[in-house]
């Protein structure tokens, strides 16, 4: 039809007692029937390229229907098993180097006066399920001179229990609004933001929400004070007094301490921290990331979808890659919580230092 209308326009121009006034005419109309048409057509193209954005946006969020899948107890999927992106999972990490930390160390003396202070104690922690908001940035250099054993394990418990708790408890707020996200069908632009930034943390390639909810969870809190003190020598390691290192992480950049007995031939040296917080995150991102820990977070989800409470006496067995020791290593991890009584902390809370956190508890 286009065509026909084409020809008979062509012959009307060629005609010739028309003059330049009609041709200018014709044009004129031609071009307004152009654009009439144009106008018509556009917002019924805009809608159909919408629909099928929005349909490319659903099937990329089949992650969903996998999820419930999970959730309901049927078999897990694998997670992703894409190189980690180092930059992008520990950016938040690197960002507490711009942090400026105290100028004084304090000294073992006056934290225990500070926590008798704010009736921060074991015992009270043990009955009551509550912890003070204590956070410091520095253990105290006098850790190594502490000579009764248990007075040194209770002080270097109230010191890592918060910053643990903290780290939980910010994991435990993400869930949150992921499975809030997850259960609305239109997301905003600032959820989308969210998710990319989380995406990025846990080193989930393809937008996989499957995975981002595997990594992204917390540890069982006698798991974590556990491996700190193994690390350490509860708190009086060179590595911590030095480097607020509390997990002995390896790295193989230049910013690190290098162990005495270390070959020469080998480079790595032990990431160190501008402050406690910094390690305690790393250690979560390290375990809730790297592919030798895939093991400890299946057992980990595992638990999640039989509605079980996270056993750090279970998923103690899957962390044997964490050192060269192997098996031997969790055994020893498995001693320190049971004769430290340490999953008398796993269902303790942070008391609140917003109203934020008030939400959680």
């Amino acid at each position: 039809m286009n065509r026909k209308v084409k020809l008979s326009i062509s012959k009307l121009l060629k005609f010739k007692g028309l003059n330049d006034s009609i041709k200018s005419l014709i044009y004129t109309g031609v071009s307004g029937l152009i654009i009439i048409l144009f106008s018509f057509i556009a917002p019924k193209l805009v809608v159909v390229k919408n629909n099928l954005f929005i349909k490319s946006l659903e099937v990329k969020n089949e992650s969903k229907s996998n999820l419930e899948k999970v959730l309901s107890g049927k078999e897990i999927n694998q997670e992703q098993e894409d190189e980690l992106d180092n930059i992008q999972v520990f950016e938040d990490i690197f960002e507490y180097e711009d942090v400026p930390t105290s100028t004084v160390r304090l000294s073992a003396s006056t934290i225990k006066q500070l926590f008798n202070d704010t009736n921060y104690n074991l015992k009270n922690v043990r009955e009551k399920k509550l912890v003070k908001p204590v956070s410091l940035e520095l253990l105290p250099k006098e850790m190594k001179m502490i000579e009764n054993t248990k007075e040194r394990k209770n002080l270097f418990i109230q010191i890592v229990l918060p910053l643990v708790l903290e780290e939980n408890n910010q994991i435990k707020l993400d869930r949150i609004k992921l499975f809030a996200i997850l259960n609305r069908s239109n997301n905003s632009s600032a959820e989308k933001k969210w998710l990319n930034m989380k995406f990025k943390q846990y080193g989930v390639k393809n937008s996989d929400l499957l995975t981002l909810k595997i990594r992204m969870d917390q540890v069982p809190v006698s798991l974590a004070i556990a491996q700190a003190a193994k690390e350490t020598g509860w708190g009086t390691s060179r590595f911590a007094l030095e480097g607020n290192a509390l997990f002995g992480q390896w790295t193989f950049s230049g910013n690190g301490i290098k162990p005495l007995e270390a070959d020469n031939n080998k480079s790595h040296k032990v990431m160190k921290f501008q402050v406690l917080q910094a390690s305690v995150r790393a250690y979560f991102r390290n375990l809730n990331t790297h592919s030798s820990y895939r093991e400890f977070r299946k057992y980990r989800a595992l638990q999640r979808d039989n509605d079980e409470k996270l056993d750090s006496l279970i998923l103690a067995d899957h962390l044997d890659k964490y050192a060269a020791t192997g098996i031997e290593y969790t055994k020893i991890l498995k001693q320190i919580i049971k004769q430290n009584l340490l999953k008398d902390f796993d269902d303790v809370k942070l008391l609140p230092n917003s109203e934020l956190m008030k939400k959680i508890i």
